[in-house]
């Protein structure tokens, strides 16, 4: 078949729809200048490459021959992914919220040709069927309507275009956000929590890591043991559930269930990125190993496949595959990560196959039981159903023996789901989420002494810095060769906190300069002077309808909340007011919604938790690669202390650029000639140490003085 002009992109999600019948535009002048002359309203389809109901979409409606030629003579379709376009998507599934109470992709949304919303879906059947309108019904009723009432079609995507407008604007008053929002905030999640099989809400259950990002900072601020316990419930529960992956690692996107058992089984890299933080975080306030380990265990899977040789990592892997190489054609969601008990007895041993069974539950008719279209019958989604105490007993083993045919039998079905289909891999590089997974990188660094994991982290950043950031100018997106699209507020926010954390972990000033250098690109062209809070957008696309400001913190925290709290540590680490200012500025402005909707808000309740103390600021006097200041700085990555920066003073360039921002740090000296930590408070310190065992008794101390 004759490709469409998607072929010449580089989106993945694009290039699957290159072959459609469909006369597919790209987002452009191009597509909008043929509907103003042709006289035609748009069809705008967003989605992404690994969307499990953009590819159902796809078969039953573009891939319909009739259907498309109806398309071609009626609209002017353009196909975007929302990936690389954040702010085409942001307009639209407001414009949809609003038109009917939810979202989702694929989003199908019907514009006038000057962009204007008028009617929305998410995913449409190609058939009028059980009271849904198909998508063959609709198109044919925009075209009468359109043809016969142009007016009203227009007035409608009139009356939306100022309501979105009108929940862009300006907040008219702001309200006091203090330690009660905080408690509110608290309250709110706890009110929603699942006591019998953790997590918030009912089915579908999301990895919300923003949730744990507040809760765990409440627990320390207020000594809440409610807080923790939700959390490490939550965490641990999460990973034993069919979510996650028990044989190659990694947290599938959700459950579609309420005991986390049934995953929508693809994966996001910035669900890795920020789940791994979550469990580093329960570790050092618990020690136990298993969060560790869990953590571990997700960046293994992300180097192993979702790394770019060149440092970058890639996108997300798809929720379904083929069923076999021979029929390429016939797809699956979760053929590539479900087992029939066959399968894995063939694989196993059979001492390995009983252990797996009670393990994981594995049954010969399948484990699945809320399985109302029968999609899984005869398959088993590995879950943990019984501790390794429990079966250990059971089994009159050993734990380590336990642990043992676990680990082969693991390594065995790793190499066996290897040999089939693979599902696909979206292998663009995002900024935004690349920034994420800097964080994780260096913060497993530091916790989990892994100079590798540094390396991952530095290797990525160095990529983003001298692929994607090219002369001052920030791009979105990289594949093929190819950096392209401005860089949203998110994409500037994410890379600056990963960079801040990256300085945190190697100590090496210039992760510290070019966060600061983004920092001050990103005030100049999102920040809001006159209202605060920062735009989502810089305004050099005349094509977006509406400048927004988002603040909800979903699967991804806001590029606003992120945005706050880089500005605060930096205000902290570089002695700018500037940023504290802007920062408090941006509190006001988004308080209304943190005092009535805190939940939805999660990252701007930890970011107020941060704001409310006098943050710890613990420098060292050193060099950076000695092993005394090793031994200081493994003390401070050991502890759970969220509101804290950290600064090298070393007898190089790193000291100079500090005293540069700091004064203070002149009167940052070794002792002895050894490394010395300073613990300091508004830049005034505490008597300074050599000793790492000290410094841990004075970390303890001003731990506990932080906290509420």
């Amino acid at each position: 078949m004759k490709p469409n002009r998607l072929l010449n992109e580089k989106s993945p999600y694009l290039l699957q729809h290159a072959y459609n019948p469909v006369d597919w535009y790209p987002w452009g002048e191009e597509a909008f200048g043929k509907a103003r002359s042709e006289g035609k309203p748009i069809f705008l389809s967003i989605g992404y490459s690994t969307c499990y109901w953009c590819h159902v979409m796809e078969r039953e409606v573009f891939e319909n021959q009739a259907i498309a030629e109806v398309m071609n003579r009626a609209v002017v379709s353009i196909k975007v992914d929302r990936e690389e376009r954040p702010d085409v998507d942001r307009v639209y599934m407001s414009a949809l919220q609003a038109m009917t109470g939810s979202g989702g992709w694929p989003m199908s949304m019907f514009l006038t040709p000057d962009l204007k919303p008028f009617f929305g879906a998410t995913y449409i059947p190609p058939l009028s069927a059980h009271g849904r309108a198909g998508f063959t019904e609709i198109l044919e009723r925009v075209q009468e309507v359109w043809t016969s009432d142009r007016k009203s079609i227009l007035e409608t995507g009139e009356r939306l275009t100022a309501y979105l407008r009108e929940l862009s604007s300006p907040v008219s008053s702001s309200v006091n956000v203090d330690a009660q929002t905080l408690d509110r905030g608290f309250e709110a999640f706890s009110g929603s929590y699942d006591t019998k099989h953790a997590g918030f809400g009912h089915a579908p259950k999301f990895p919300r890591p923003v949730a744990f990002n507040f809760l765990l900072r409440y627990y320390k601020r207020a000594g809440n043991k409610q807080a923790l316990a939700m959390s490490l419930e939550t965490l641990r529960n999460m990973h034993h559930g069919g979510m996650y992956d028990h044989v190659g690692g990694g947290f599938h996107r959700y459950a579609t269930d309420a005991e986390w058992h049934v995953p929508h089984f693809e994966k996001m890299l910035y669900d890795q990125a920020q789940l791994v933080v979550s469990y580093l975080e329960a570790y050092q306030i618990t020690g136990e190993e298993f969060y560790a380990e869990v953590a571990r265990d997700v960046l293994t899977y992300v180097v192993r496949e979702m790394t770019h040789p060149d440092g970058g990592f890639y996108s997300a892997q798809d929720a379904e595959s083929a069923l076999s190489h021979e029929q390429p054609k016939r797809k699956k969601e979760g053929a590539f990560y479900t087992w029939t008990q066959k399968e894995l007895g063939e694989a196993l041993s059979p001492d390995e196959l009983k252990v797996v069974e009670l393990y994981y539950g594995v049954e010969e008719r399948g484990n699945v039981r809320a399985d109302p279209h029968n999609e899984f019958a005869g398959l088993n989604i590995l879950h943990v159903v019984k501790s390794r105490d429990a079966l250990a007993e059971e089994l009159h083993m050993s734990l380590e023996a336990i642990g043992k045919l676990l680990s082969t039998s693991r390594s065995k079905l790793l190499h066996v789901r290897s040999k089939r289909p693979l599902p696909h891999l979206d292998d663009k590089i995002l900024v935004s989420w690349n920034g994420l997974m800097i964080s994780a990188f260096a913060k497993a660094s530091g916790v989990l002494d892994r100079s590798d994991y540094l390396r991952a982290a530095e290797r990525s950043a160095s990529f983003l810095l001298t692929t994607m950031h090219i002369a001052g100018d920030l791009k979105r997106r990289f594949r093929d060769g190819e950096a392209r699209f401005s860089a949203s507020l998110e994409d500037y926010a994410f890379l600056t906190q990963g960079l801040i954390d990256l300085y945190e972990a190697s100590l090496d000033i210039r992760w510290l300069e070019k966060a600061i250098e983004l920092t001050e690109s990103m005030v100049r062209l999102f920040y809001d002077h006159t209202n605060g809070g920062f735009y989502d957008t810089d305004n050099s696309d005349s094509a977006i309808l509406v400048r927004t400001k988002e603040s909800y913190d979903g699967a991804e925290p806001s590029g606003n909340s992120v945005a706050v709290l880089c500005l605060l540590r930096l205000a902290q680490m570089s002695g700018n007011r500037k940023y504290g200012h802007c920062a408090e500025k941006s509190f006001r402005y988004f308080s209304e919604k943190m005092v009535r909707a805190p939940e939805a808000l999660a990252q701007f309740l930890a970011d107020l938790d941060f704001h409310l103390v006098k943050p710890a600021q613990i420098v060292i006097a050193g060099q950076r690669d000695g092993t005394d200041t090793a031994a200081l700085i493994k003390e401070v990555h050991a502890r759970f202390i969220p509101n804290k920066v950290i600064l090298l003073a070393d007898d190089g360039r790193g000291r100079a650029v500090l005293e540069s921002f700091l004064p203070f740090i002149k009167s940052i000296v070794m002792v002895g000639g050894r490394a010395t930590a300073y613990v300091c408070e508004d830049y005034t310190c505490q008597l300074p140490t050599t000793d790492p065992r000290a410094l841990a008794d004075i970390l303890d101390r001003t731990n506990r003085r932080n906290s509420g």
